[in-house]
Parts: C-alpha cells; sequence; structure tokens
C-alpha cells in the first residue's frame, strides 16, 4: 500500500471510530474538549506510524489504546491526579492501585455504553435545543463546523460559538458521561430523539434557503438513529420509541429521490413517482416499525411511522389507505397534541372523508398562536378550497402561504399552486 493510500485508511478508519474514540475517552478525561485533543493525538501517531508498520489488524483499537495511554500519562501528569484517581477508585469499588493497567481497566467498559453516555451528554437538556444539534452533529456525528453552518444556513463562528458554550455548561454542570439508568434514562430519552428528528428534519424540508432537501442532514440522523437503536436495551421501556423514531426517518428518507422535480420544485407525496422511492430504506424502516410495535410502541414516533407506512405500502397513491391514516392521527393526537398534529389530522380527514370534513377541522385551529405564521396552515387551506372548486379563495390562500414561508424553492411552488386557481 503506497503512502497515500496509506493516509487514505487512516483518515477513513478516523472518520469511522471517532465518536467511539471521543466517548471512551471522555470517560476517562471527563471533558468533551479533551477527548477530542486526545483522539486527534491518536490521529497524529498513526499517520506517523503506520505508513511505516502497515495499518493494525484492528485499527479502531489500536487508536483507542494510543489515545488511552497518552491520557494515562497526562493524568499522572495532571494536578488533581490524586481526585481523579479517588473517582476511579470508587468507580471499581475496590482498593486503588497505582498502576496503568488499573487505570485503563477502569475505562474498558462495553464501548457501546460509552457511545451511548455520550449521546445522552450532548444532548442533554441543560443546553439549548441548537447547541444540542450543533454539539451532537459536532461530536457524534463528525461533522466540521464549517459543514455544520452551511447545513443551517448560519455563520461558522455562530456554530463555533454554540459549541464552545455547549461544552462550557457541560463542564459548569458536572455532568457525567455515564449512560443515565431508569428514571433519569427515560426522563432524558425525549431530548436525544427530539435533536435526531430536528436533525433529519432540517434536511427532510429546509427551514430556510434555497435547497428544498438537505439529504446529508437526513443521512447523519438515520446513522444516529440507528446507533441508538443498535445500543439500547431491549428491556428499557424507551426502545420503542427509538425504533419508532428510526423506522420513521428510514420511510420518510426513502421518498427523497422522488421528492424533488427535475425543475427543482417540491412534488406533493400524491404526486409522486413511486418507482423512485428507495426500496431498501423502506424495508429496513418497516422492520424497525415491527420492532417497536413487538415492544409495545403507541408513543409519537412509533404512530407516526405507521402513518409513514402507511403512503409507503400503497404502491400508487390512489391505493393510499386514507381511513387508517386518519384513525392514526386521532391517536397520534391523544399521545401528542398539538396544533401541528391537529393540521395534519385535518388534512388527512380530508382526504378520506372530502375537502369539506377538512375545512371544518381547520376552523377549530384556525386561531392557534403556533400556527399564525406557519404556511402550511394557509397552504392547506387553499388545497381544500382548491378542491372544492373555491378557486378564487383558494388562489388567496395559497397565495398567503408563500409570503410566510422562507424557502425559495417551496414559495414557487405555493405560487404555481395560486396561478393555477386561474
Amino acid at each position: 500500500m503506497g503512502a497515500g493510500e496509506t493516509r487514505q485508511a487512516i483518515e477513513a478508519t478516523f472518520r469511522i471510530e471517532r465518536a467511539r474514540l471521543i466517548a471512551g475517552l471522555a470517560r476517562l478525561v471527563r471533558t468533551i474538549d479533551g477527548a477530542e485533543e486526545l483522539a486527534q493525538d491518536a490521529l497524529v501517531v498513526a499517520l506517523s506510524e503506520w505508513p511505516r508498520t502497515g495499518v493494525p489488524a484492528n485499527p479502531g483499537a489500536w487508536l483507542m489504546t494510543t489515545a488511552k495511554r497518552r491520557g494515562i500519562d497526562a493524568i499522572r501528569r495532571d494536578k488533581v491526579r490524586a481526585r481523579v484517581h479517588g473517582e476511579i477508585a470508587r468507580e471499581l469499588d475496590g482498593a486503588f492501585d497505582d498502576t496503568a493497567e488499573t487505570i485503563e481497566l477502569a475505562m474498558n467498559d462495553d464501548l457501546g455504553d460509552e457511545l451511548l453516555g455520550l449521546i445522552f451528554t450532548a444532548c442533554h437538556p441543560v443546553l439549548s435545543a441548537n447547541a444540542r444539534t450543533a454539539l451532537t452533529l459536532r461530536v457524534i456525528g463528525g461533522l466540521t463546523t464549517d459543514e455544520i453552518a452551511r447545513a443551517f444556513l448560519a455563520s461558522e463562528a455562530t456554530i463555533a460559538q454554540r459549541i464552545v458554550r455547549a461544552k462550557q455548561t457541560i463542564g459548569k454542570a458536572g455532568l457525567g458521561f455515564e449512560v443515565p439508568r431508569g428514571a433519569a434514562r427515560a426522563a432524558r430519552l425525549p431530548s436525544v430523539l427530539e435533536v435526531v428528528y430536528l436533525i433529519f428534519n432540517e434536511g427532510y424540508a429546509a427551514t430556510s434557503g434555497d435547497d428544498l432537501i438537505r439529504p446529508g442532514l437526513c443521512r447523519e440522523a438515520q446513522r444516529l438513529g440507528r446507533m441508538l437503536a443498535r445500543l439500547m436495551p431491549d428491556d428499557d421501556s424507551g426502545t420503542a420509541e427509538v425504533f419508532g423514531l428510526l423506522a420513521l426517518m428510514e420511510i420518510q428518507a426513502s421518498r427523497l429521490p422522488a421528492r424533488i422535480g427535475p425543475d427543482g420544485a417540491l412534488v406533493p407525496l400524491t404526486e409522486q413517482n413511486r418507482a423512485r422511492w428507495d426500496q431498501l430504506l423502506i424495508r429496513r424502516g418497516l422492520a424497525a416499525l415491527a420492532r417497536a410495535e413487538a415492544l409495545g410502541g403507541e408513543g409519537p414516533y412509533a404512530l407516526q411511522a405507521a402513518l409513514a407506512a402507511c403512503h409507503a405500502r400503497a404502491r400508487r397513491a390512489a391505493d393510499t389507505d386514507w381511513p387508517r391514516i386518519a384513525a392514526l392521527y386521532d391517536r397520534l393526537r391523544a399521545v401528542m397534541p398539538s396544533p401541528v398534529v391537529e393540521l395534519n389530522r385535518a388534512i388527512a380527514h380530508s382526504m378520506a372523508f372530502g375537502p369539506e370534513t377538512g375545512l371544518v377541522l381547520l376552523g377549530g385551529i384556525a386561531g392557534a398562536a403556533a400556527l399564525r405564521n406557519y404556511a402550511p396552515l394557509p397552504a392547506a387551506r387553499g388545497d381544500f378550497l382548491f378542491r372544492c372548486g373555491r378557486l378564487a379563495e383558494a388562489r388567496a390562500e395559497f397565495e398567503a402561504a408563500a409570503k410566510l414561508t422562507r424557502n425559495a424553492r417551496e414559495a414557487a411552488f405555493l405560487l404555481a399552486r395560486a396561478g393555477a386557481c386561474g
């Protein structure tokens, strides 16, 4: 293997192993910054040694061992050595033995638990939603600050500041990097799932800018979802929702190839070419949904996944089981009451029982403060009115929706619908 190929192999290995490295090292040094520095040190050593010695049989373990040994050396030199040793000794529930082997033994817990602990720390509710998202993408997803900034149309300086503040907040709060247990994990899990789905949604339906979708963000969220599903134990009460979220993301992501037309415009779900849907992702999503349902999944994500599955199973738009979708929305509103759910429920009922039914249901939520500047509300009303033949009213609603959206492509789609009203 040439020097260039070896370097590529090292960099590829580091990208794959980075999150696990940081997770294991954070347990050792108690800070994300310190863990990142040790991981980077291990990469530097690999870049120096592997071109001479060759890529090891287990490169991930090599990097972890190298980084941990450097961390152990740093602990021994650190002024707070006694305090850190005391913490490790207590974790071992026995006498402390001042040897590198003992310290390493304390850190060699299951890497799955370490990674899960890092995810729960990065998504801790003590951080703002924006900070949780940025830190998760940086530390777990491995995206650069510039990549995160471009994905969310923010300045690199803004994203960097969010990440720095998030790390400082974690440090000041004295958060450990362990997996919370029992009630503590149940209380924190919704925050973790919220962050992952927020990342996915920003990729699936960009809130601003010129692009309707950002598939890279969807892929990152799916990767995080798969990671969580692999790490969560079956006997945890929240595992069904983890599989529910994974199923939802896999099925929704399957539509991305058909969601944008050749001209870059949005293609509504009912008009998409279903032959372009990714069947592998649909199979993965349905399998994850089956797992969620087997675990008793009746939570918001499992129900939303069941809704997505109704579309995935329909070979043609005309085959969609809208009465079942309407019934699922009736169940969803009971476990996740919100104006947005009510809006989507109105859309489902309009498809199942006619646009007039949809208009009646919209009348009950039109005054909701959360929907005051929400473009999908007038867009839905415009669609119902269009289907009722009330074209002038429909045109006004589509135009109002176009003014509310911050996404240029979506605005163009809504104005095109307004133009079709005559």
